[in-house]
Formats: structure tokens, C-alpha cells, sequence
């Protein structure tokens, strides 16, 4: 149970629903779960919530042309843009408030998508492993942090 709340708080943060699982995460490492499997299984989650906002945006994408918001020689123009330049954006991903979006852009956008989860791999993985890092190997013994995750045990 406590893997599938991790999964779908990560899922759902990924979103544009403003969820955030790093509390969750939190709690569950000073409980003493297996990092790996929290990193794991939020990651998956992570991800699979980002590929949402892809085929939200990829579908969406004919709705915005066919209501006028999109012309076609700017979306071309856009499109090449992201081609080129988007894997950089998408290193972004993680980012709280900006990262979501991006992964919506990418699938109006139609970037590649096998390109655009391995992007989105490694940007969200990188970003809880560094989390799970620094909550449990660097800042273990710091007082204000214990603090801190002492006041997402008691929510």
C-alpha cells in the first residue's frame, strides 16, 4: 500500500494537478523503506504522469488548431524548434511549476516520444535520487530537516 501512495502521488504530481509527492516520499524513507524501491517506484510514477501530459497535449493539439488558437506555419516553425532545441527543455521536466508544462508542450509540439521519456527518465530520476541523497546520507543529522520530516510524519 504504501508504494502504490507513493506511485500515485508522483503519478499525479506529474500532472497538472497540483500534487506534490516529495512529502510522501519524505515520510516513507523515515519510515525505513528501501530507497531504491521509493525511488523506483516514484520515478515509474513520475514519468507515467508526465507521458499523460504528452498525449494530453499531442491530442490536444488538433482541438487548439481546429478552435483557431494554433496556425500551421508556426506550429511547423515551433515544431522545429522543439525538435532541435526541446531535449534541453525537457532536462527541465523535474522542475516544480515549469517542468509539467513542458511535457504538455512536447506532445502539442509532437516531439519524438521515445526521446522525450528517456529525457524525462533521467531528469525525474536524477531528481529523487538526489532527494532521497540528501534526506538520508547528507542532511540525516541536520536538526532543522528532522524537523522538517517530522512535520510530514504527524500530517
Amino acid at each position: 500500500m504504501v508504494y502504490l501512495i507513493l506511485f500515485l502521488s508522483a503519478m499525479g504530481a506529474a500532472t497538472l494537478l497540483p500534487i506534490y509527492s516529495e512529502a510522501v516520499l519524505l515520510y516513507d524513507l523515515s519510515k525505513g523503506y528501501s530507497p531504491f524501491w521509493l525511488w523506483a517506484v516514484a520515478t515509474l510514477g513520475n514519468i507515467i504522469g508526465s507521458v499523460i501530459n504528452y498525449f494530453i497535449g499531442f491530442k490536444g493539439e488538433e482541438y487548439l488548431a481546429k478552435k483557431g488558437y494554433l496556425s500551421g506555419t508556426k506550429m511547423d516553425r515551433s515544431r522545429a524548434m522543439f525538435q532541435k532545441y526541446g531535449g534541453y527543455a525537457l532536462l527541465m521536466s523535474w522542475m516544480p511549476v515549469i517542468g509539467d508544462p513542458l511535457t504538455f508542450i512536447a506532445g502539442v509540439l509532437r516531439y519524438d516520444f521515445r526521446r522525450f521519456v528517456l529525457i524525462v527518465f533521467f531528469a525525474k530520476g536524477a531528481r529523487y535520487a538526489l532527494l532521497i541523497w540528501l534526506t538520508g546520507y547528507y542532511f540525516a543529522d541536520v536538526d532543522f530537516v528532522k524537523a522538517i520530516v517530522k512535520i510530514f510524519v504527524k500530517m
